[in-house]
């Protein structure tokens, strides 16, 4: 196959608001190496982690909330592992086409359709214990083309679901299958999810609900109907006062003042589970609370490779389906990334390169 020497993306040029986002036609094709894989993008999504990144909201002296904090500056440890090398070209989520596989791939062939999770564990010299991050430690989907390692990828050509569907799972229900499987969620459960009309909410509902568990979200009232839609038995408007010694475990992505809330909330032996701060990084605890009531505490991040693995099997059989609210041009991210910060649109914003209808 013939490919171009130049591609069409965007460039994350510095830590900073919409205007570090610059594109560009000129970008060199990638090549792949030795046990990588030339993916073309066919859609991808729009993330809270691609945002945070851009405006340095990782970095430790940032303690807003999401649409609040932001670090700008040549120093600054705005990525998930510290300090970004740039330009670099975001995207952790991603639906693509193979289009050439490098040295001692075996496993895929060109034309299968293809996703990853967004991140792994994966020593490197900048970053000895971290995790490399689909968009953040490389460059990412919002291209034409990117690199992924093949022992990342996974197959979703028989899936019935879009190439927008597609984009819209790894970040949301990998994220929301990661944070189940650390709480320990397991069928006749009583499971509270916060923020449970945006992706990783709506994705943590329909899981548990699959699972078996009895999911109680909490969400604005306008997007409640949605929340029950896909498996809550209950929604809670944002807040109302939550109830104490109730669920077996809280799935969270906000944070912030209504904290102390989500622990009294958990039943005694309870399991919170976190993989997120809109609401804010920085907590108020009362250590009694959490040990005297047995109270177990998951950081979450990286899925383990079965937990994503079964999740794709999920996606193959149909099981699973995102909420997709919208589609952009991928030149137009920018006005996707502002409607996503609006929080107007419940589920999944995804983006399109030229050419693609997704």
């Amino acid at each position: 196959m013939t490919l171009p020497e130049t591609m069409c993306g965007v460039y994350l040029t510095r830590h900073g608001g919409p205007d570090a986002l610059e594109w560009r036609t000129d970008i060199p094709v990638p090549q792949p190496g030795p046990g990588q894989v030339l993916v073309k993008v066919l859609a991808a999504g729009v993330n809270n982690t691609d945002i945070n990144t851009r405006i340095g909201w990782y970095a430790s002296e940032v303690t807003g909330a999401t649409g609040e904090g932001a670090a700008v500056g040549d120093d600054v440890e705005g990525g998930w592992s510290g300090a970004l090398h740039f330009p670099r070209i975001q995207g952790g989520d991603l639906c693509g086409s193979v289009v050439w596989a490098g040295k001692g791939v075996t496993d895929f062939q060109e034309g299968q359709r293809v996703t990853c999770p967004i991140n792994q564990p994966r020593a490197t010299d900048d970053n000895p214990v971290g995790f490399e991050a689909l968009g953040s430690e490389y460059d990412g989907a919002f291209a034409e083309y990117c690199l992924v390692n093949s022992a990342d990828l996974y197959d979703v050509s028989g899936s019935p679901l879009s190439n927008t569907e597609i984009a819209a799972i790894p970040t949301a229900f990998g994220t929301a299958a990661g944070l189940l499987h650390r709480a320990g969620v397991a069928q006749g459960q009583h499971v509270l999810v916060t923020g449970a009309s945006g992706g990783v909410g709506l994705a943590a509902v329909q899981l548990a609900r699959l699972m078996g568990a009895r999911v109680t979200g909490i969400s604005s009232s306008a997007k409640a109907d949605m929340v029950r839609d896909a498996g809550a038995i209950e929604v809670l408007d944002r807040g109302s006062p939550l109830p104490e010694d109730e669920f077996h475990a809280v799935i969270d992505v906000v944070g912030g003042d209504i904290w102390p809330g989500l622990i009294d909330a958990l039943r005694p032996g309870g399991h919170y589970a976190v993989a997120g701060a809109i609401g804010g990084p920085i907590v108020e605890a009362d250590l009694r609370r959490i040990y005297l009531r047995d109270i177990t505490i998951h950081g979450c991040t990286y899925q383990p490779p079965e937990v994503f693995a079964a999740l794709i099997a999920k996606v193959n059989s149909g099981e699973v389906r995102p909420l997709v609210s919208g589609t952009y041009p991928l030149e137009d991210i920018a006005r996707a990334q502002e409607d996503f910060q609006s929080k107007r649109f419940a589920g999944k914003l995804v983006l399109l390169p030229p050419g693609e209808e997704g």
